[in-house]
C-alpha cells in the first residue's frame, strides 16, 4: 500500500471512523485502493470506493479533465498524464468490469455507494466532469490538515503509524 494511501485509510478510520479494506486485488492489473463503510447510520450504512491519484511532481499533482486515452496510457512517456485525468478514474479504477465484479462480492452495486477520487486539486473541467457522473473528489491538503488538526492537542497514542507521525508533526508546531 502506497504511504498516500494509508494517509486516506487512517483519514477514514480515526477521523471519519469508518470501517476500511484497502488494497483488494482484481482480476488482472486492476486495483481497489480503498473501500469505506459507515456504520454510524444504524441500519443502513454508507459505503465509498475510494481511490488515490496523489502525485509529488507539479506537472501532474492535479486532477485533469483533459481526455483519456488508453492507447497514451501505455506509452510511457504519457502515462502520468493519463493517470491524472478524470476519464483514467471513470473508465479504469470506478467501471472496469473487473473491479465491478470484485466491488459486487462486497456488496457494493451501482447505485449503493459513493465514488470517491483523493487528489491534490483539481481543474474547473475535471469537477465539471466528477460533478455530472456523481463522484466526489477530496483535496489531499484537506485531509492532512484535518488529521492534523484533529490529533494536534490531543494525548492519545495512536499505534497507526501514519497517524502518528502526522499527529507529531502536528504538535511540532511547525
Amino acid at each position: 500500500m502506497e504511504t498516500t494511501e494509508k494517509i486516506v485509510e487512517s483519514y477514514c478510520r480515526y477521523i471519519k471512523r469508518w470501517f476500511t479494506i484497502p488494497n483488494i486485488k482484481c482480476q488482472g492489473q486492476y486495483e481497489i485502493d480503498l473501500l469505506a463503510i459507515d456504520p454510524s447510520r444504524g441500519d443502513v450504512c454508507k459505503r465509498y470506493h475510494i481511490e488515490c491519484g496523489i502525485s509529488i511532481s507539479g506537472a501532474y499533482s492535479r486532477l485533469t479533465g483533459r481526455e483519456f486515452s488508453l492507447d497514451q496510457l501505455k506509452k510511457r512517456v504519457e502515462q502520468a498524464s493519463q493517470r491524472r485525468t478524470f476519464g483514467y478514474f471513470a473508465e479504469r479504477k470506478f467501471s472496469s468490469r473487473e473491479v465491478i465484479s470484485e466491488l459486487e462480492k462486497y456488496g457494493f452495486k451501482e447505485g449503493n455507494y459513493t465514488k470517491i477520487i483523493v487528489t491534490w486539486g483539481w481543474t474547473p473541467e475535471a469537477k465539471r466532469q466528477a460533478d455530472s457522473k456523481g463522484i466526489i473528489p477530496w483535496d489531499f491538503l484537506d485531509i492532512i490538515n484535518e488529521i492534523a488538526e484533529a490529533c494536534r492537542d490531543k494525548r492519545t497514542y495512536f499505534t497507526d503509524d501514519t497517524l502518528r507521525t502526522i499527529q507529531l508533526f502536528a504538535r511540532s508546531g511547525r
